[in-house]
């Protein structure tokens, strides 16, 4: 957490969370609050206002207007959690009006999670716009792999089959298959179909570039924290990606330390 972050949450309390915490840092921090049910309406209109509030917000590199377009992202996030009939709408627009990369990039962060036309749209074309900007691109991977959507075990096994997706690239690796096992949602599906996934990927990834294979170990190593059937699931592919032959040195330690 940071200033920033921890900040968000405190505004959260302030417009009717009775309770609000903050993860991670910079654009990929994340905020989460718990609004009593018959307050929700007054909390998602609290928030609706703070958005507009920074409409007319644009791109200069300072602190102040970099504090903005991070609230700008995080109160579209509690409209669209609140359901709201036009979210879908807002989010698009923000999305193609945008005149720098966090407003762009937070709107398809919402986009994502829904199923509204606008998604669809919004994917299709921040692909066209940045297929040739390498890091760009991985954050479009990585805005579906984060998504809350029922799809997207799927959607991320078909994205590791996308002709701009090379398990060459440690980068690209991370932001689609490092950004899935931080998807506690999809990931942790209770078929073990995430755990699956990682495990294959752990594998394939080791024969190119053992560190970075080793990297993404460490997701299936909290299986103690997880309750029975998920936590013998994770052990399972620990133990799979162990017996595999040639498994190198560095992705053997961690996976031994994993089990131990």
């Amino acid at each position: 957490m940071i200033e920033e972050t921890i900040r968000l949450a405190a505004l959260a309390r302030e417009a009717g969370a009775f309770a609000a915490s903050s993860f991670g840092a910079g654009f990929g921090g994340s905020v989460w609050a718990l609004v009593r049910a018959g307050e929700a309406d007054q909390f998602a209109a609290a928030w609706r206002t703070a958005y507009q509030r920074t409409a007319a917000n644009r791109y200069e590199y300072a602190p102040g207007p970099k504090g903005l377009r991070r609230l700008r992202t995080v109160a579209l996030g509690y409209i669209d959690a609140a359901k709201s009939a036009d979210a879908p709408q807002i989010a698009y627009r923000q999305f193609a009006d945008a005149d720098n990369m966090t407003d762009r990039q937070g709107a398809l962060g919402v986009l994502a999670n829904g199923d509204a036309p606008e998604r669809a749209q919004a994917i299709g074309e921040f692909h066209k716009r940045y297929r040739h900007d390498a890091l760009v691109l991985d954050k479009w991977f990585s805005a579906q792999a984060y998504s809350t959507r029922a799809d997207t075990a799927a959607a991320v096994e078909a994205l590791a089959q996308h002709e701009d997706f090379t398990i060459a690239n440690p980068n690209r690796v991370r932001s689609l298959v490092g950004a899935f096992a931080g998807n506690q949602r999809a990931f942790h599906d209770v078929s073990g179909r995430g755990y699956r996934f990682l495990a294959d990927k752990v594998i394939e990834v080791d024969r190119l570039n053992p560190q970075t294979a080793a990297r993404l170990v460490p997701p299936l190593g909290r299986w103690r924290r997880f309750e029975g059937s998920r936590s013998a699931l994770m052990r399972e592919e620990l133990q799979r990606i162990l017996a595999t032959p040639g498994l190198s040195k560095d992705v053997f330690e961690q996976v031994s330390k994993s089990l131990d």
